[in-house]
């Protein structure tokens, strides 16, 4: 089985995130670590945050998948976007433990101008300075479109990253595999599924994958868009996603909606999913 659920707004609080999606029927969440598209930060409240990881032990959620903010960009060939995308990372992974044991997840960058290799071993630095092997925390690297000059289109890309992390943080570093991303990247999940995750296996392994963001796209295998849609109404389509989600090598892990959807939207999603894991 997996866990299904939806991205949430965190501005009323952790707890009642964790109460709008026992409603709308889910046992996992996502929610950003601050402003998606600026970088305003919602005030930390320990408090809350302890009553959200009680009402999760208690009604039996999953790991939840909190995501950085689109703009941070730990490669960028611009100084100040960099260190401020360092500062990010730095506070929003402290931030992170306080909710211990869930993912922190985060778009690997734009390299821009600039070598791509370098900027990978850029990235890798960061997650060195400030990653611990400790840390109750899971960092995430999502895959993607490939949409300009972004990392993570490729599996190979990520596995550069993970080779360049110190060994003894690797088994707190793994993947967020977005099934809108991988096909908009290449990959073709409605014609090989077996074969993408054979792939992905081999490149960087099966058990790197954490979490799932279960989309579907508007657009044409390899387009290279970056355009989600709601399950069933794009160019993937239910049946192939359902493939995904009921794969016996992807149990086990969250699975968080990112379509464009109002809460009675995802309501009917959930059910959807929570559907195809009983036929």
């Amino acid at each position: 089985m997996i866990n299904i659920g939806c991205h949430l707004s965190v501005s009323s609080g952790y707890l009642a995130m964790g109460k709008t999606m026992e409603d709308l029927g889910g046992d996992t969440f996502a929610f950003f670590t601050r402003n998606p598209r600026g970088g305003s930060a919602k005030a930390v409240d320990v408090e809350d945050m302890e009553g959200l990881m009680e009402f999760l032990g208690e009604n039996s959620f999953g790991r939840l998948v909190a995501h950085a903010p689109y703009t941070m960009n730990l490669c960028s060939d611009k100084d100040r976007t960099r260190e401020f995308a360092e500062e990010c990372f730095r506070d929003d992974l402290a931030k992170m433990e306080l909710l211990p044991g869930n993912y922190f997840n985060f778009h690997p960058g734009n390299f821009l101008k600039q070598d791509k290799d370098e900027c990978i071993a850029r990235i890798a630095e960061v997650l060195n300075r400030y990653m611990r092997p400790d840390q109750k925390t899971v960092v995430l690297l999502e895959t993607m479109a490939g949409k300009g000059t972004e990392i993570g289109r490729n599996f190979q890309d990520l596995e550069q990253i993970i080779e360049a992390v110190e060994p003894d943080l690797r088994d707190r570093l793994g993947i967020c595999l977005d099934t809108c991303h991988i096909w908009d990247g290449g990959y073709d999940i409605i014609g090989d599924l077996d074969g993408v995750l054979r792939e992905l296996d081999d490149v960087i392994g099966l058990e790197k994958v954490k979490a799932v963001h279960l989309n579907d796209s508007l657009n044409g295998l390899g387009a290279r868009k970056d355009r989600h849609a709601r399950l069933g109404e794009g160019e993937i389509g239910a049946e192939a996603l359902k493939a995904v989600a009921t794969h016996p090598m992807l149990q086990g892990r969250p699975f968080i909606l990112e379509t464009p959807n109002d809460m009675d939207g995802y309501r009917r999603e959930i059910a959807m999913v929570k559907s195809w894991m009983v036929q």
